[in-house]
């Protein structure tokens, strides 16, 4: 058994960047699932602006799956590494096999509720009637895959949290190339169009899916994937661990669905062409976010595995080369979305009017991403040390300022001002997580010192 990375021994900046640049590699081929679907979409002949519509209102949906693979997976990872960094590989063999239980049962429940109320809940994520057909066709196929979904995303954090960010990187990579072949064969070749990209989607996270179940269940891993052990107390603390990241996503797309209301509230007869450049602008943010995701996310393991080896100034050298990668990524994303933006929409659409709409969506909506580099660092770091209550308010906080922009701005400034309140979110949550960083980061390595996991 060989292990890629020792999270306690080795080099702190090599082992920081061995593991960040796999895990913000995934992280943005896992962008492709969900960008390419919209730009083959988006170059449907006829019908494409109008059904790039209709995916954008499944966003939110595919989002939420997400949130609650994060529940489990970043909920387990960090506290399965904790016990790993103090030797207790019994206890991380439990906090594993009773992850894989809980994703099963989550994945059940999601796909029957989400299948019996799919009208209810599209038509509350945004969907107008010209819209609403092709969000129907893509959402009923998208949900027939949940399982697979949550089990690549969520299973996927406990290869890396092991030390294996290669191998989580070729996981997402895996599928995300599948998506790309299959995409256009579904869509233009077999003329399945939405059905289609929904399809190719599915197909390629039950190659994910497989991927990373037989790696777990493998010799290669010190901890391997197993029934038994099942505990109820054990599955409270993944889930109140997990409730950071998910209630982050979770966050995300009601903020989505005030966007997509405010957008039909006030967008009168552009509200549909709206939805299409906003749907446009949230896509290159995920190309921001979940790479930097990657990042922080994936070098979490390195705060964990420390903090329960009780190595406080392992864990303070490591978090300031995660909070230069981060803010260093985002910098020259920074410079990407002011420069070559124009490239980017044209993929989605050849509407000169959606062009100048998304082009200046982009510009503004990424104003104050250099910042949030830094808020990600922070946030991810306090979860990754077993701290989510303080990860959960500032997350909150940067989220609700979003939302008080989102309803407000538009009514006193006119809807196309509504690109406005992310950078507005991304300076004030940036500015407050700095404060209680500084306020709190010296409380937290002294329980690390104290062994208080």
């Amino acid at each position: 058994m060989k292990i890629e990375n020792d999270l306690g021994r080795d080099d702190i900046k090599r082992l920081a960047v061995r593991l960040a640049v796999p895990s913000m590699l995934a992280q943005f081929v896992n962008v492709l699932y969900s960008v390419v679907d919209r730009m083959y979409i988006g170059n449907i002949p006829v019908i494409g602006d109008i059904a790039l519509a209709g995916v954008g209102v499944c966003g939110p949906i595919v989002t939420l799956i997400s949130a609650f693979a994060y529940l489990v997976g970043v909920g387990g990872s960090p506290l399965m590494s904790i016990r790993m960094g103090e030797e207790n590989d019994t206890e991380a063999k439990k906090i594993l096999s009773n992850s894989f239980l809980m994703l099963a049962v989550l994945a059940l429940i999601i796909t029957v509720s989400a299948l019996l109320g799919k009208e209810w809940i599209l038509r509350r994520f945004g969907a107008s009637e010209a819209i609403y057909p092709y969000a129907e066709r893509y959402f009923t196929i998208y949900m027939m895959g949940t399982f697979f979904a949550l089990m690549s995303v969520g299973m996927n954090q406990f290869i890396i949290c092991q030390g294996f960010a290669r191998v989580g990187m070729e996981s997402v990579t895996l599928g995300a190339v599948l998506n790309i072949i299959l995409d256009p064969v579904f869509i233009f070749r077999l003329h399945m169009g939405v059905e289609g990209a929904a399809l190719a989607t599915v197909l390629s996270q039950t190659a994910s899916c497989i991927f990373v179940l037989c790696f777990l269940c493998s010799s290669r891993v010190p901890i391997r994937l197993g029934l038994g052990g099942y505990e109820k107390r054990l599955m409270i603390r993944i889930l109140i661990l997990g409730l950071t990241p998910f209630l982050i996503i979770a966050f995300d797309n009601v903020l989505i669905i005030t966007l997509n209301t405010v957008i039909q509230i006030y967008g009168g007869t552009e509200a549909d062409k709206l939805l299409t450049c906003m749907t446009i602008v949230q896509s290159f943010m995920l190309v921001v976010t979940m790479p930097l995701g990657g990042i922080t996310v994936g070098t979490g393991p390195i705060l964990g595995y420390n903090f329960g080896a009780r190595q406080p100034d392992r864990i303070r050298k490591a978090q300031r080369y995660i909070a230069l990668m981060a803010v260093s990524f985002t910098s020259v994303m920074f410079l990407i979305s002011q420069t070559v933006s124009r490239y980017f929409v044209q993929i989605f659409t050849r509407n000169p009017e959606y062009i100048e709409v998304a082009v200046r969506g982009i510009r503004i909506y990424t104003l104050g991403i250099i910042p949030l580099g830094l808020q990600y660092a922070i946030v991810d770091g306090f979860t990754s040390m077993g701290v989510p209550q303080a990860a959960v308010c500032l997350s909150t906080f940067r989220k609700t300022v979003y939302m008080a922009g989102a309803v407000l701005i538009p009514s006193v400034f006119g809807i196309y001002s509504l690109f406005y309140t992310e950078p507005l979110s991304d300076f004030a949550g940036t500015a407050v997580s700095a404060v209680v960083y500084a306020a709190c980061i010296g409380k937290i390595l002294k329980r690390c010192e104290a062994g208080e996991a």
